[in-house]
């Protein structure tokens, strides 16, 4: 009989353990469970920049910071209390409430919610909420947006916090005969006159900066009339520390 015939009493069967097959699943249900858990969390900001922090100054082996709760002698503070990452914190929190409390608006592009190097921007546009080249706000439109700004600016989170009014304008000018001058008186009206009816749902008007930038901060290309709409708008800004 040849050798390979008959199987070898000593040999293992063929293919894995049924315990590798399960321990198999067992670590991909983990691992799919572990990343479900990391993608849905929410981080503090506060506590990833003062890891971010500990770990400065470690290149070419130099070593970093001791991290832990306590007082830090490069900052001055300590990790957990930080001014500027509490402050920051306050800012995640205003804009996922932004967020949420303009859906409606978002959805139809009315209002926008960014952020960018001035802080959190909360854009009104235009064309929903004024009267066609006029700095007249349409409050039937506007009431209601406007009275939710005011309690957003107004909540204890952003207390001590200052904000800016920005009107923007698109580059078309104004009427020769009409109240404006040119889109600068226009676009300062805008802000002022949105600032008016913020302190009358109870925001802090020395809170406030107002300016009016006309067309030249436009944010797309105005070669469509689509574009220059999307360029008229009043901006809300809660300020970033930087930008007082």
């Amino acid at each position: 009989m040849a050798a390979g015939d008959k199987k070898c009493p000593k040999c293992p069967p063929e293919g894995a353990p049924d315990w590798q097959v399960t321990y198999g699943d067992m670590v991909t249900l983990l691992l799919t469970f572990f990343i479900l858990l990391y993608t849905t969390a929410e981080f503090d900001e506060a506590q990833i920049l003062g890891i971010s922090t500990a770990f400065a100054g470690m290149g070419n082996l130099a070593g970093g910071n001791t991290l832990q709760v306590g007082r830090m002698a490069e900052l001055g503070h300590t990790v957990m209390a930080l001014p500027a990452q509490n402050r920051g914190k306050a800012l995640d929190r205003a804009r996922k409430r932004a967020v949420s409390e303009f859906q409606p608006e978002i959805s139809t592009q009315k209002v926008r919610i960014q952020e960018d190097e001035r802080g959190l921007v909360i854009s009104l546009a235009a064309d929903a909420y004024f009267r066609p080249a006029s700095a007249q706000i349409n409050m039937e439109q506007a009431r209601s947006v406007l009275i939710r700004v005011a309690d957003l600016l107004t909540s204890p989170e952003l207390a001590g916090r200052k904000f800016r009014i920005e009107g923007h304008t698109d580059s078309s000018p104004t009427d020769s005969e009409g109240p404006w001058q040119s889109n600068w008186e226009l676009s300062t009206a805008r802000s002022v006159n949105v600032l008016h009816r913020l302190v009358e749902y109870g925001v802090d008007e020395n809170q406030f900066q107002v300016a009016g930038f006309a067309s030249t901060v436009p944010l797309v290309s105005e070669a469509t009339p689509e574009g220059r709409a999307y360029n008229r708008r009043v901006d809300i800004i809660i300020l970033t520390d930087g930008h007082l």
